[in-house]
C-alpha cells in the first residue's frame, strides 16, 4: 500500500514538474512571437508558433517513452494539456488534418484500384458471349471490339462505339459482305468512312471514326483499329455483336 502511494505521488510530481518545464519552454516561443521591431525580420505567424509548439510537444512525448511505465500516461496527459493551453486547438487541428489526409489517401487508393479493375475487365475477353468461331466481336455495352482467330484474341479489345438511340447497331451474328478502303457515306453528305468493312447489306460497317461518339448504326474505331479490322476480316467471316 505504501509503495502504491509512493508511485502515485512520484507520478504526480513528475507530471507537474514536466508540465511546468513545458510551459516555461513554450513561453519562449510566445515571447518570440511578439511583433517585430521596424526593420527586423517578420514576426512568426500564429501557424508558425503552433507548429513550433507541436514540435516541442512531440519531442517531449518521445522523451516520455524513457520514463517508467506508470509515469508515461500522466506525463503525456500533462504535455498535451500544456500544449492545449499554450496553443489552443493546434493538436485537434493537426489530428483533423491527419484524418483528412488519411481519408484522401484511402479514396485515392480506392480510385486507383477501381481503375485497375476496370482496365483488367476491359482487356479480359474470357467468359464473354462471343463464340470461338467468330472472327470479330463487339461488346456494345462495354464499348469495345476485338478480333479472334480460332477463339483466341489476336487484336484488342479496343475502344469502339455503336449506334445512338433510334439508330442502334443490330445485335446477333453477321457475315462480312465486302470492304471499301476509302469509303464515304452518301447518306451523310459523303462523310468519310475510311477502312469500311461491311457486315450487313443495309450499311452497317466497321470503319474509322471517333470511338467516343455514337454512330448511326456502324461500329466506330480509331484509325489503327479500323485498319486492323479491315486487314483481318474478309468476306464470309463471322461477326458476333452482343
Amino acid at each position: 500500500m505504501i509503495s502504491h502511494r509512493k508511485n502515485s505521488v512520484r507520478g504526480k510530481v513528475a507530471a507537474v514538474a514536466l508540465s511546468a518545464l513545458t510551459v516555461a519552454g513554450m513561453s519562449t516561443g510566445i515571447a518570440s512571437a511578439q511583433p517585430a521591431a521596424p526593420g527586423s525580420a517578420p514576426a512568426p505567424t500564429q501557424g508558425d508558433f503552433n507548429n513550433w509548439v507541436l514540435d516541442q510537444r512531440d519531442n517531449l512525448s518521445a522523451q516520455a517513452d524513457a520514463l517508467p511505465e506508470q509515469f508515461r500516461g500522466p506525463v503525456r496527459d500533462a504535455i498535451d494539456n500544456t500544449t492545449n493551453f499554450v496553443a489552443p486547438g493546434a493538436l485537434q487541428a493537426r489530428a483533423d488534418e491527419t484524418a483528412r489526409r488519411d481519408a484522401a489517401a484511402r479514396a485515392e487508393q480506392a480510385r486507383i484500384a477501381a481503375e485497375q479493375d476496370a482496365a483488367r475487365r476491359a482487356t479480359n475477353t474470357a467468359n464473354t458471349p462471343c463464340p470461338a468461331w467468330a472472327r470479330a466481336c463487339v461488346d456494345i455495352a462495354g464499348h469495345r471490339s476485338w478480333l479472334q482467330d480460332g477463339g483466341r484474341t489476336v487484336y484488342g479489345p479496343v475502344r469502339s462505339n455503336t449506334g445512338r438511340p433510334g439508330q442502334e447497331t443490330p445485335r446477333g451474328t453477321f457475315t462480312i459482305q465486302y470492304k471499301v478502303k476509302d469509303e464515304v457515306s452518301r447518306e451523310f453528305n459523303n462523310a468519310p468512312m475510311p477502312w469500311a468493312t461491311y457486315f450487313t447489306n443495309s450499311g452497317h460497317a466497321f470503319h474509322q471514326g471517333d470511338p467516343t461518339v455514337q454512330s448511326a448504326g456502324c461500329v466506330r474505331l480509331d484509325a489503327d483499329s479500323a485498319r486492323a479490322f479491315f486487314n483481318h476480316l474478309n468476306p464470309g467471316d463471322k461477326v458476333f455483336i452482343y
